[in-house]
């Protein structure tokens, strides 16, 4: 039965993935909380395997169809190295439930970014200063919550300098992949604390599903966006009901 829910579990976060080119972490952590009994760091560590394999393998349909803007994805993900380390470090110090607060906080954030509709406007390149900041940003909250920041990458691109909604999602998951791996690299010590049957049977069926509906996205996705985004509401609300009461 375990096996099962979790191909299932991961075929969900791989069509996440590959339709919004964001929020598979936000889904991972808290199947691997709720589901599979997995406690704080585990669930984050396992999340980010999951995540970092799905996302991956929804980035080969953007680079064949040349729809990832590669010097925002590696200015992202380099300058956001320093904060994504030093919180991944951090973390290990926090207790489970002020992780768990924090994620349900990023939850709501990342359902209302879901929600913003995009104006049509001039496509233009983002300016060096912005982008360090989104980049230290992004860095830090992947490191804390073992989430790849895609929830900010898509809406900033689309929303602030007229990204297509293709171009945005490919970014986003270069992104996602590589603050994944760091950020897994950043919880090595905790490796040996994951039970690594489960994330990995979710991480094969993510990552099928996600190389598929990648290559199958729509332009808008706007359905996909408002359900995901109710999806993160009711699921802020159960996480922070499950840590405070």
């Amino acid at each position: 039965m375990d096996i099962l829910l979790a191909l299932i579990s991961g075929g969900a976060i791989g069509a996440v993935l590959g339709v919004v080119g964001a929020g598979g972490a936000m889904l991972s952590v808290p199947i691997l909380l709720y589901i599979f009994d997995f406690t704080a760091i585990p669930a984050t560590t396992g999340a980010l395997a999951i995540v970092l394999a799905a996302a991956v393998a929804g980035s080969i349909p953007k680079i064949r169809a040349k729809q990832i803007l590669y010097r925002e994805a590696v200015v992202i993900w380099a300058l956001g190295l320093v904060t994504n380390l030093a919180a991944s470090i951090l973390a290990h110090k926090l207790s489970d439930q002020v992780i768990t607060t924090g994620f349900s906080i990023t939850l709501f954030i990342a359902a209302l970014s879901m929600l913003k509709k995009s104006e049509e406007q001039e496509e233009r390149r983002m300016s060096i200063g912005f982008l360090v900041l989104l980049s230290l940003g992004i860095g830090a909250i992947t490191g804390l919550f073992g989430i790849g920041g895609g929830f900010i990458v898509i809406p900033v691109l689309m929303h602030a300098f007229g990204t297509p909604a293709r171009v945005a999602t490919g970014t986003s998951l270069a992104v996602i992949a590589l603050n994944s791996i760091t950020a897994f690299i950043g919880h090595q010590s905790h490796w040996d604390e994951v039970d690594w049957k489960i994330p990995l049977v979710m991480a094969a069926s993510a990552m099928v599903i996600a190389l598929w509906s990648s290559h199958h996205q729509t332009h808008s996705n706007v359905l996909a966006k408002k359900f995901f985004a109710g999806v993160l509401v009711v699921l802020a609300i159960f996480t922070l009901l499950q840590t405070w009461i």
